[in-house]
């Protein structure tokens, strides 16, 4: 449960990182990107992500709701306003005033019965009813927000399991690319990961491209569809005065069939929402690292050979 304490200390507007104006659309766009980041599924491992998920949820709903939003920017310009004040008091004065300030806070408890009118509250006591009231009443925002996002990781799922990516394991279809340099060059044959990225982005998006540690004119390319691979394959030559060959790591992908339900529809169910998210997000990272080992280890038998 989010504590509303914490509430009237944070900036929730940092939170959210827009400007203290921004409109109801501006917000809900910054909260869906930064929810999505932090999304308990995206991150099952990590505690502070879900508390940051729910951070984000309740700034949502407090700067939606016209009247939590007037009673929290009232809080908060009280705040900047008493910190002002404070920086230009020394340490015995601020002592002073914050007796003096308790004296005026008691003195209209007493006047009032110890029953509070709303001009007689503070900008915090203010802002913890609004707070309470959203609590009690309930967010249907939130819930439609939420739903909203679990839809969209759910489509990105449903991408996944097209035909052009369920049949395609990119990792066991990896792609060398030789190239002329010698050991004394410096320039590795004029090619870098750079140079590369810019001839080979133009089939489709990579997962991972690595540079042989030991500039022997070769490096390993894993794309991320089979199109883009098949196309690489046919038509890039690199550079002009010093062309490159692409060949299959091992053999040429074959053709297959997606799998889909019997109406032609994706197979993908809630029971798999966690674990595809999950293998979506570490994916790219893990097969770099496995390429890069790749390319040690055939460094080290070439140097072992010589």
């Amino acid at each position: 449960m989010v504590d509303v304490k914490k509430f009237s200390d944070i900036d929730i507007y940092g939170l959210l990182e827009v400007d203290i104006a921004a409109t109801e659309q501006e917000i809900r766009k910054a909260y869906r990107k930064k929810a999505l980041q932090c999304h308990p599924d995206k991150n099952p491992d990590n505690p502070k992500a879900a508390q940051l998920f729910q951070e984000l949820s309740k700034a949502l709903e407090i700067l939606m709701d016209v009247s939590a939003r007037a009673a929290y920017d009232r809080l908060l310009n009280a705040k900047k306003a008493a910190q002002l004040r404070t920086k230009q008091l020394d340490s015995k004065r601020q002592k002073l005033k914050a007796d003096l300030e308790e004296r005026e806070r008691k003195a209209k408890e007493a006047a009032t019965g110890g029953y509070k009118t709303a001009s007689s509250k503070t900008p915090e006591e203010l802002f913890q009813e609004e707070f309470e009231r959203l609590r009690k009443e309930g967010s249907n925002l939130i819930k439609e927000e939420q739903e909203l996002m679990r839809r969209q990781l759910q489509e990105e799922l449903r991408m996944m399991q097209t035909p052009n990516a369920s049949s395609w394991d990119s990792a066991q279809h990896r792609i060398k690319i030789r190239w002329k340099a010698e050991k004394s060059d410096t320039t590795n044959g004029g090619y870098t990961e750079e140079i590369l990225r810019k001839f080979l982005s133009k089939y489709g998006d990579m997962n991972a491209l690595v540079m042989s540690p030991r500039k022997n004119g070769s490096a390993l390319v894993e794309f991320r569809t089979k199109d883009a691979a098949e196309m690489a394959i046919t038509y890039e030559k690199g550079r002009l005065d010093n062309p490159c060959t692409l060949e299959w790591v091992g053999a040429a992908p074959t053709q297959g069939k997606s799998k889909t339900t019997a109406g032609g529809g994706s197979t993908i169910t809630d029971r798999d929402y966690e674990s595809l998210v999950l293998r979506q997000l570490r994916q790219a990272e893990e097969r770099k690292r496995l390429i890069e080992q790749m390319m040690r280890e055939e460094a080290e038998a070439e140097s072992a050979a010589q």
